[in-house]
């Protein structure tokens, strides 16, 4: 068994990995580490640039797209390692990214999945949308980091680089302990993409585990290499996704109330996007919550495991507040606001 696996799942990244692959090879040679790529059925030439290009790089070639949940669950049965790693094909790397990560792994038997600090690709000086120095959520669903409130990324001046408990840990760079993965039920395949790490940490810290933020270690993150934050597609699927995640995860106390409040501002939501001139968002928004009502009868033996299985009731990482709230009639739009200390 290899001590970590990095498993990079691409879907028509060949531009991605010639640019990236070179450097995550470079960085990451050490022993007891892979390198893999598992490609989700590409149409373009990824499969010829990994076997021309990168022959060191195990592949594993996959029927057809199945999302990067689905896709991960597949590449990672056929992987064998203490730790994976799941990394974006459009996440550069850094001299010794891994070491911390993998490090505190081995010191820490109770923490599941860590991540690094997350700086943007093109503005290298501010945190990236996707994780930054580690997500937290609200006590309505939505989630932040430390670094990114909505759609407001700060500058990096090390504020935030202390080692820090946290909500969940992205999954552009996660590094994850494999028992704990299989343990926890893995990436949910009925989410396809987004929120999908933040579901699988949900559940991990419901069962005991600990999921941490390690600044020390650097990555840039590209972001929308797959689907754009204007894609109606990506709206569709996090206002969905995130309402699936809330009614599996929810302790049954919270889950009414929350939910009335969650129709309001999703009903909001979409009367914002159609007023802004994004009429198909607004649409994908209804068609999100038609979605989440049709689909619901299907989760709910995967939320009667996760309630069998709760170990901690108090999760770190929530905001007790809404971030909504905080954001457009507070103005705080700074984790430090938010949350001091």
């Amino acid at each position: 068994m290899m001590k970590c696996s990095v498993v990079i799942l691409n879907w028509n990244g060949s531009a991605y990995l010639r640019r990236f692959l070179p450097v995550l090879i470079r960085c990451t040679a050490a022993e007891g580490v892979e390198l893999v790529v598992a490609d989700n059925a590409s149409t373009d030439d990824s499969l010829a640039v990994l076997e021309q290009e990168f022959p060191s790089v195990r592949r594993i070639v996959l029927d057809q797209n199945h999302g990067f949940a689905g896709g991960y669950n597949r590449a990672l049965a056929l992987v064998e390692a203490r730790y994976y790693v799941l990394l974006n094909s459009d996440v550069e790397v850094t001299d010794g990214w891994l070491d911390p990560l993998l490090a505190y792994l081995d010191a820490h038997d109770d923490v599941a999945a860590v991540q690094p600090k997350i700086r943007a690709y093109h503005r290298p000086t501010h945190f990236e949308h996707a994780g930054a120095s580690g997500g937290y959520i609200d006590a309505l669903g939505y989630p932040f980091c430390r670094g990114r409130i909505l759609s407001v990324t700060e500058a990096d001046e090390n504020q935030y680089d202390t080692v820090r408990d946290i909500f969940w840990a992205t999954g552009a760079c996660m590094v994850v302990r494999s028992e704990a993965y299989h343990q926890c039920g893995g990436l949910d395949d009925d989410f396809f993409a987004h929120m999908e790490e933040i579901d699988l940490c949900w559940r991990m810290l419901s069962r005991g585990y600990r999921i941490v933020a390690i600044p020390s270690s650097v990555v840039y993150h590209v972001g929308g290499g797959t689907l754009s934050s204007e894609s109606p597609h990506k709206t569709y699927l996090n206002f969905r996704n995130n309402l699936l995640m809330l009614y599996k995860n929810l302790p049954e106390v919270e889950l009414k109330p929350v939910m009335q409040i969650r129709w309001m501002l999703d009903l909001l939501a979409a009367l914002h996007l159609l007023l802004t001139g994004k009429a198909p968002n607004a649409l994908s928004v209804l068609k999100a919550r038609r979605d989440y009502r049709r689909m619901k009868p299907g989760f709910k033996a995967k939320r009667n495991d996760n309630l069998i299985h709760i170990r901690q009731q108090q999760l770190p990482g929530v905001y007790s507040g809404s971030i909504l709230l905080a954001f457009y009639v507070k103005g705080k739009k700074k984790f430090s606001a938010l949350w001091p200390g």
